[in-house]
């Protein structure tokens, strides 16, 4: 089984992807970059552009994901990101963002199906690069799925990543586990699997109840998000879960600390005053604070603090 990082808007940048890679890196296969847009007099912004150039990437096979309904904009940016070097490109079609959604991109382009398999079919015959899609499987209702896949079978994708929820789901619910069953029997494609592994134990249910049931057929790769960001040991452990049926695993806090000090001092590095960094990193510890059980009182520390100062207090005492 491969793992990926997925893409997370304005959290899994390369500051971030590269810390994880320093400390964490072992087993990942592939790092997805927040989505891309287009933009109309230019390829890249600037900040996209110190997120994707190649000397923040180095060591890391990365994805670069783009956000477009245009297949005009998309072969644009896709000749950008070839000269860049990059081999593989990902179509977002999964972001489920009102802002992003009601302007028929992301999840909200799969409403538009007719649409949808004319802007792939546009793709495929003027592309150049290795073309993956990550998708959600409708937009209220599940059984969507069944007409998208027909779509998505028609195109020579390098994978389709699935997050079995529809738009309107959001990050709530359970996933539907039976649509991805019914996705590892028909795809023509190779799969990956997203949604909701947040520890060892999710992924063995997993196994059990669709990779087993199925043989394996099609799924060869799994994509963490916020499992990652709550945990960024969890591909290794599921690595050594996958090689050596390993179930526990201790919390190397001195490794930890290490991967939080990069976060803190490169976004120190490249951020200006103690509010941006504190941003950044408060973000970060709605998640990783799960390490840290029975410590909600530093938490609203962290949360509390104006300055740098007060915030590695904080840190120090969490340690």
């Amino acid at each position: 089984m491969k793992f990926y990082l997925a893409p997370l808007e304005g959290i899994t940048g390369y500051i971030y992807r590269n810390a994880l890679h320093e400390y964490y890196g072992q087993g990942v296969d592939k790092y997805f970059t927040p989505f891309l847009t287009p933009h109309t007099k230019c390829s890249f912004n600037a900040k996209e552009l110190r997120d994707i150039t190649p000397e923040h990437n180095r060591g890391m096979y990365t994805v670069p994901q783009v956000l477009t309904n245009s297949a005009e904009d998309f072969l644009r940016i896709e000749k950008d990101l070839l000269a860049l070097g990059y081999e593989e490109i990902n179509i977002n079609l999964g972001c489920p963002s009102g802002t992003v959604a009601s302007k028929g991109r992301g999840a909200g382009f799969l409403a538009e199906t007719k649409k949808l398999d004319c802007f792939l079919e546009d793709i495929f015959a003027g592309t150049n690069a290795k073309i993956s899609l990550k998708t959600r499987i409708g937009i209220d209702d599940p059984e969507d799925f069944y007409e998208l896949l027909d779509i998505y079978n028609k195109y020579p994708l390098e994978e389709l990543i699935i997050h079995p929820r529809v738009l309107k789901e959001y990050y709530k619910g359970k996933t539907h586990w039976e649509i991805f069953d019914y996705a590892v029997k028909n795809s023509k494609n190779a799969l990956c699997y997203n949604g909701d592994i947040f520890s060892v134990a999710d992924y063995e249910r997993f196994q059990q109840e669709v990779i087993q049931n199925n043989d394996g057929h099609h799924v060869h790769a799994i994509m963490l998000g916020r499992g990652i960001l709550q945990n960024p040991a969890l591909i290794g452990q599921l690595a050594q879960y996958e090689h050596k049926g390993e179930k526990k695993f201790d919390f190397d806090k001195n490794q930890f600390k290490l991967f939080h000090d990069r976060l803190r001092n490169d976004y120190m590095t490249q951020m200006s005053g103690d509010m941006n960094v504190l941003f950044k990193m408060k973000e970060l510890w709605f998640y990783m604070i799960m390490l840290f059980p029975g410590q909600e009182k530093v938490l609203k520390k962290i949360k509390k603090a104006k300055k740098l100062a007060e915030y590695d207090a904080a840190i120090k005492e969490l340690m």
